[in-house]
């Protein structure tokens, strides 16, 4: 139980292209500690953002994609990742997909969405790669030297801030936090209860809060869709999210997926697979897979799968 007289020591900033938020519930003893350990938060998703930035030349990511065909080793947090992605591809039937980064660039978003227009009033016809080779065959992993070799250029930044948010929570718990929530752009980690001895809450955007309110308790959440990152080549609409099946055309069947899962990571990118299956072969995945996942058309209608209903307020 969190006492009366507890407070949120909270701080906002900017990191990885969006924007941070945490919250930790303190007494009044402890908001000194609170603040060095926000300044630590920080510190890590500053070191997150040269790690996996590929908009950065000097980033991690960036040197691994400017070495095609060369095994070079690689830093644990981007082994981890690459991991991430190669089970994410396996579990998905390949609609996560890490080498994406070429129809990315051709479509524009070659630059931060967040500070440059991608707009542009002139046409141009999309040629994109289909993907013939199992991911496997073009990003090899070395478990024991850490080390990868890859023969494709690859994206990790579909889910490079729902790792950064675990480490962040994980590193909270570390030093005794009990009760705080990690946002990140709406990649979530919410742990304990908030200020008031309740679970910490979310509203779906898009979604009226009176229709559906989700709970989370030491949980991740993560919400991808289309809403936010899209724009217009000549007449042809586009978005950041790119089917690797079918990377020429773009569908707005769905406008968010929202996943609850333990690590905010493994919510990460089972909501991108299920934004590029569709409402209705996504919500079918989702079940069978026992996936707690809620999708947002553009009419405003709410899909639920039956594992999320427990999370509903």
């Amino acid at each position: 139980m969190i006492a009366m007289n507890n407070r949120i020591v909270f701080d906002n900033f900017r990191a990885m292209g969006t924007d941070i938020s945490v919250e930790i519930v303190v007494s009044q003893e402890q908001e000194k500690q609170a603040h060095e350990a926000l300044q630590r938060v920080k510190e890590i998703f500053a070191e997150n953002e040269k790690i996996f930035s590929r908009f950065d030349d000097g980033s991690e990511l960036s040197k691994i994609n400017a070495s095609l065909n060369k095994e070079i080793a690689v830093s644990d947090k981007m082994f981890e990742v690459l991991e991430l992605c190669v089970k994410f591809n396996t579990i998905s039937d390949g609609y996560f997909d890490p080498r994406v980064i070429g129809v990315l660039e051709k479509i524009g978003y070659d630059k931060d969405f967040k500070s440059n227009d991608l707009n542009t009033k002139e046409a141009k016809e999309i040629e994109a790669e289909k993907f013939e080779a199992d991911l496997l065959e073009d990003l090899i992993l070395d478990a024991e030297r850490k080390t990868v070799l890859i023969h494709k250029r690859i994206d990790t930044t579909g889910i490079a801030k729902g790792y950064t948010v675990d480490e962040v929570a994980q590193y909270l718990k570390k030093e005794g936090w009990e009760n705080f929530v990690v946002d990140a752009g709406g990649d979530m980690f919410a742990q304990g209860l908030n200020e008031d001895s309740k679970n910490w809450t979310i509203g779906v955007e898009g979604a009226p809060d009176d229709k559906v309110v989700l709970k989370l308790q030491q949980e991740g959440i993560a919400t991808s869709g289309i809403s936010r990152k899209r724009w217009t080549i000549g007449d042809k609409k586009v978005h950041h999210l790119i089917n690797p099946k079918d990377p020429e055309n773009f569908s707005y069947d769905i406008k968010t997926v929202t996943v609850i899962d333990i690590k905010t990571v493994e919510a990460d990118g089972r909501a991108k697979t299920l934004v590029l299956m569709g409402k209705e072969k996504g919500l079918e995945f989702a079940n069978k897979n026992n996936i707690k996942a809620l999708f947002l058309d553009y009419r405003g209608n709410v899909y639920l799968s039956d594992e999320i209903k427990n999370n509903i307020l």
